[in-house]
């Protein structure tokens, strides 16, 4: 049975914090765009475009929802915390009905808006008003609650198992394209969004660590690496498998192995209060012994080891050299230390684990051999 939803009292909560934050951070107010901090705090979830629809934390109470006035109706249906909406019309500035709701002092402003957003604020409030609210925001959001860890396990346990659906549905000549829409498909199924993205990649292919561009049929030898997510609630997974249709090379082999250490070396890293620069160290260091690298040069790992995850697919903190936060209970993380071998092929691992109170906990059990890539019973009949 798939977990609640994220209710109205944690997202009171949230807003709780939130305003605990700016009172520190010396912000009157928290202007926050059509984002996932958005969904996060109100539960209005919303793409952005050049028509401003957000919300106003106000440090002392209160929250105002800003938004075309021909989309008041849907606003009202779909937010999760209760607030005043105010509209404006196709001729009216956003930024100036915002800069009406404000009182003085310091406005701390969503990271994650674009930058017209940012001008026309500074046009109306002045720029010297502006502040950025993302350290305040990110401090939340880094640290996930028992119903967001909740919400990504389920998502991911769906992932694993379609990841599991679609190694057993290769046969010569399949199309990455009809791999990519079988995925999508079973993802729907099982109750996830669909896919949130999908990569699908056959042989040479694979050495690319977002794909390629055209689509390739699945030839015998192939590497074949299928990196791909859903999301529940707006909560993401994200799982990379890797294994070879037929018979792996003595390389393919030999490159499997090390990725598997590799990760598991990064989990091991994972240390509660140790920085997250020190996971992706470890991974690096069993690959630079094995003569890969050293850094980012191939063959080797040309990127992070890994990345947060929770209502976006990429969130801070990252476990990367250079992010020294300290882990922490309720983080997540992405597991993944590629590896490129230049114009032959990549593998890649990856899984995602939470840090818990005694230390770091997989969400999906990692890939166990190259040759039987899916263990254990599955998690949906």
């Amino acid at each position: 049975m798939a977990p609640a939803k994220i209710g109205l009292e944690e997202r009171k909560a949230r807003l709780a914090a939130l305003r605990a934050g700016m009172d520190a951070a010396g912000f009157a107010a928290v202007i926050i765009g059509p984002t996932s901090s958005l969904r996060y705090f109100t539960g209005l979830s919303w793409h952005p475009s050049e028509r401003f629809t957000g919300a106003i934390v106000h440090a002392k109470g209160g929250l105002d929802y800003i938004t075309p006035g021909f989309e008041r109706t849907k606003v009202e249906q779909s937010i999760g915390v209760p607030g005043e909406v105010h509209t404006w019309e196709e001729e009216e500035s956003p930024y100036a009905l915002i800069a009406s709701q404000l009182g003085g002092g310091r406005v701390g402003l969503d990271d994650q808006v674009q930058h017209f957003t940012y001008l026309g604020l500074a046009r109306v409030l002045g720029a010297e008003r502006i502040a950025d609210a993302g350290p305040a925001i990110q401090a939340l959001r880094r640290c996930k609650s028992a119903a967001e860890i909740a919400l990504m396990q389920y998502a991911k346990t769906i992932t694993l198992e379609v990841q599991r659906r679609a190694w057993k549905s290769l046969k010569a000549g399949v199309m990455t394209s009809e791999v990519a829409r079988f995925i999508d498909e079973q993802h729907r199924a099982l109750g996830g969004s669909g896919n949130t993205f999908c990569i699908v990649s056959f042989g040479e292919d694979s050495a690319l660590p977002h794909g390629g561009e055209r689509d390739r049929a699945l030839s015998e030898g192939d590497m074949v690496l299928i990196d791909t997510g859903t999301s529940l609630d707006g909560y993401n997974s994200d799982i990379t498998r890797s294994y070879v249709f037929g018979e792996p090379t003595k390389r393919m082999r030999e490159v499997w192995a090390l990725e598997k250490e590799a990760q598991a070396a990064a989990f091991e890293a994972a240390k509660l209060g140790a920085p997250c620069e020190s996971v992706d160290a470890a991974a690096r260091a069993v690959l630079s012994a094995a003569g890969l690298g050293p850094d980012y040069r191939l063959p080797g790992l040309p990127h992070r080891t890994g990345h947060g995850i929770g209502l976006d697919v990429h969130e801070a903190p990252n476990l990367v050299r250079g992010d020294r936060t300290a882990l922490a209970p309720g983080m997540c993380f992405s597991n993944e230390p590629m590896i490129v071998v230049p114009d032959a092929f990549g593998v890649r691992l990856e899984d995602h684990f939470h840090m818990t109170e005694t230390g770091a906990k997989w969400f999906t059990e990692p890939s166990r051999s190259i040759d039987e890539p899916f263990g254990g019973v599955a998690a949906f009949s």
